[in-house]
């Protein structure tokens, strides 16, 4: 009989579909009864014991199982892969490729590129990834938001900014009006001429049709200086770098030599065959540029005058500067070319260093950079309307800017290194652009006429624009602020910077 029961026993566990009922009870089950038989128990005692109805709160009242103020959901690890930041997702096959590495490493590596290309062919297509770039852990998921309200002590070492050493006020004061307006009648509304030049002695020197005055600018007062005859005209004027001497081009080829102290013509040089519409000093060296084409350097010192001629331009020319240390010559023409000469002193050679093509149209604006010497500055006509900066020591252009107007004259103004340009049709305005950057800081109109020529004070603070309505405006719009030239003035009296006697 023993053994029947055996059997069945048997045959019961062998079936996997069916109940064990010798087995232990699950945990499941024995936590279930158990709270169950906890709870038939408070209640049969709670039905049983007698309770007054003035102790009805301290009988009932239980000692509570949790701390007060705890919340009673318990946060489960996220079941969401990745989704804690501090438990990475782990991949069994990114950690057998991490093993393998791990034991590969301290091999020779000895494979031939053809090989590695070869062994990384291999890995995309078993493992869907290049081995090489295997990684051990890989933290995948967002992290989770911290909780509403919650503040990180240390991000301050992190997040904090530098402090400021001090805020300075980068913007000027700049009048958008002219500070002086002085009449200039019969001034000749020519593209090409040069009519008015401001000497390191404050003096403006305008050539008004067939006249030469001269404006005091400390004192105000106007000279007439010369006069031609009435069916010639001036052309241009320049002053020396001393400026004690004027050199005056006439439209009859001539180029004029006074002193103005004494008011007295010293020279009346004559070289080229048509006028001459540009000048430009070089120490004793004084470059005229002609309608012809033909550029004449004088040593006004000597009675032959005329030392050296430059033939490169096909059609007047209109621009001519020297640099600031007299090592090249910039002349621009009405044939749109633009030619760097060298020193006539250091070479005899009447090649020029460079010729630049770009411009598309006349060129008569030029202006050498006074801290950079190697920059130069030139400005198209009517049809080109550009202002281009070159750099002669490599021949590059650094820079082009169409202004949409036509460039008539250009200067730099050293003060606040910016670059000045004056302009014809159709703004008639100056425009300030700051160098290099070439950023519009601003414009300056009131002229009802095309800007001719532009001039700058010895101090750098004021610019003369003489225009076809008749005028000549001082714009004072470069002036230092009086406490940063107070602080200049006071370094420079130091003892650092005083003479030995």
């Amino acid at each position: 009989m023993s053994q029947f029961v055996f059997e069945n026993d048997l045959q019961s566990v062998l079936k996997l579909d069916m109940p064990i009922t010798n087995a232990p009870m699950p945990r499941w089950q024995r936590k279930a009864s158990s709270s169950s038989g906890s709870g038939s128990t408070s209640a049969n005692t709670s039905s049983l014991t007698p309770v007054k109805a003035g102790n009805k709160s301290l009988s009932t009242s239980k000692t509570p199982g949790k701390t007060p103020g705890k919340n009673t959901k318990v946060q489960n690890t996220p079941s969401k892969a990745g989704g804690d930041r501090y438990i990475p997702s782990r991949n069994k096959q990114q950690l057998e490729v991490a093993s393998f590495l791990l034991s590969k490493e301290n091999e020779p590596c000895n494979t031939t590129p053809t090989e590695k290309d070869h062994r990384k062919a291999w890995s995309m297509n078993l493992n869907g990834y290049d081995i090489d770039e295997a990684k051990i852990l890989h933290l995948g998921g967002k992290p989770m938001n911290a909780p509403e309200g919650y503040q990180n002590n240390l991000k301050v070492l992190y997040s904090q900014k530098t402090t400021p050493v001090s805020t300075k006020k980068t913007t000027r004061y700049m009048s958008s009006v002219p500070d002086k307006i002085l009449d200039a009648p019969e001034i000749r509304n020519d593209f090409y001429l040069n009519l008015i030049d401001w000497s390191s002695q404050n003096h403006v020197a305008v050539a008004l049709h067939n006249n030469v005055y001269l404006w005091n600018a400390a004192t105000g007062d106007i000279v007439l200086l010369m006069q031609v005859e009435s069916e010639e005209h001036i052309s241009s004027v320049s002053w020396i770098k001393e400026g004690n001497f004027l050199a005056v081009g006439v439209s009859d080829a001539k180029v004029q030599l006074w002193d103005v102290e004494s008011q007295k013509r010293l020279r009346n040089m004559a070289s080229h065959t048509s006028r001459v519409a540009s000048l430009s000093w070089n120490n004793h060296v004084l470059s005229s540029g002609a309608r012809s084409g033909h550029i004449h350097h004088h040593d006004v010192r000597v009675a032959e005058h005329h030392i050296a001629t430059l033939s490169g331009h096909s059609q007047e020319v209109c621009g001519l500067k020297w640099s600031p240390d007299g090592k090249y010559l910039a002349s621009g023409a009405n044939d749109n070319l633009v030619y760097v000469w060298p020193n006539v002193q250091e070479s005899r050679d009447s090649t020029p260093v460079h010729c630049f093509t770009q411009h598309q149209g006349a060129v008569k604006a030029l202006a050498w950079c006074p801290w950079q010497t190697n920059i130069l500055a030139s400005g198209g006509g009517t049809s080109d309307r550009h202002i281009r900066i070159w750099n002669v020591s490599s021949g590059s252009c650094l820079s082009s800017l169409d202004t949409e107007s036509q460039v008539c004259s250009l200067v730099f103004a050293p003060n606040y290194k910016e670059l000045v340009s004056g302009h014809g049709y159709a703004q008639n305005q100056l425009v300030l652009w700051k160098y290099p950057s070439m950023v519009k800081v601003a414009e300056l109109r009131g002229h009802q006429g095309r800007v001719l020529n532009l001039a700058l004070s010895p101090d750098g603070s004021t610019i003369v624009s003489a225009a076809a309505d008749e005028t000549l405006r001082f714009w004072k719009c470069c002036a230092v602020d009086p406490a940063k030239k107070e602080r200049t003035a006071t370094k420079s009296t130091s003892i650092i910077h005083q003479g030995i006697r």
